[in-house]
């Protein structure tokens, strides 16, 4: 997605928040602003335009520092000032640098492309290791999912992040499985989220652990290795 917009310095959320108020860095530790704690669920959204063109802007930033410099270098003060939003306002709604990574991860899970509907399985499977594909291998989301699953590995409230976007993912996907059931062409008590795992685990092991671009053969590879997998029902509930 798209995330080039910037807003006016000195936007706020309406809530007369203004520019001053400290607080910590890339720590990954948040500080509530002065007289309050952060919210219970970062970046929650109240009704009114401001409000979203603030989370917007937000998000927006946090994208792009993880972007160009990764993780370590989130730092809260500096998202407000890229934003043009007042630092008490991303301090007391987002609270710290990992609750700007899960939100941003949140907006991206509502912002994905739907589950495919080709009509069979082989080409749904297809669709969803292309998906992977494109968003690993694009310079700016690859560099920003290096940056979360980097971050992942050693803080567990970025890894519960990353997870709830996964699994977000899975469960839009799922019904290619459940058609594909339907339709005979797997057989019952398949697995929706094994099935698909097994598309995509290949290429984010080049991505993350091996440090591999992956590639179009690749992710065929991977399809039809999953195929030939559920087809055997290697991923029906209970078969191992």
């Amino acid at each position: 997605m798209e995330q080039d917009s910037r807003l006016g310095k000195g936007l706020s959320d309406g809530d007369g928040d203004g520019d001053g108020g400290g607080g910590p860095s890339a720590s990954g530790e948040g500080v509530a602003a002065s007289g309050g704690g952060p919210s219970a669920v970062p970046g929650t959204r109240r009704p009114g335009g401001r409000t979203a063109k603030v989370r917007r802007a937000v998000l927006d930033a946090t994208q792009e520092t993880l972007a160009a410099s990764g993780f370590h270098t989130l730092n809260m003060d500096q998202v407000a000032a890229s934003a043009g939003v007042g630092k008490t306002t991303v301090y007391r709604r987002w609270g710290s640098p990992v609750g700007l990574v899960a939100d941003l991860l949140n907006d991206m899970a509502e912002q994905s492309l739907p589950a495919a509907d080709t009509g069979g399985l082989a080409g749904d499977l297809r669709a969803n290791a292309a998906l992977v594909l494109d968003t690993l291998t694009d310079p700016r989301m690859g560099a920003v999912f290096r940056a979360v699953i980097a971050a992942a590995a050693c803080d567990e409230e970025c890894a519960r992040a990353l997870g709830g976007f996964y699994r977000t993912r899975l469960a839009e996907w799922a019904p290619v499985a459940e058609r594909a059931v339907a339709r005979g062409e797997l057989p019952a008590g398949t697995d929706p989220l094994e099935l698909l795992r097994a598309v995509s685990a290949p290429l984010y092991y080049r991505f993350a652990v091996t440090h591999e671009e992956p590639t179009p053969a690749d992710a065929e590879r991977a399809v039809t290795a999953a195929l030939a997998a559920a087809a055997a029902g290697a991923f029906v509930t209970g078969a191992l």
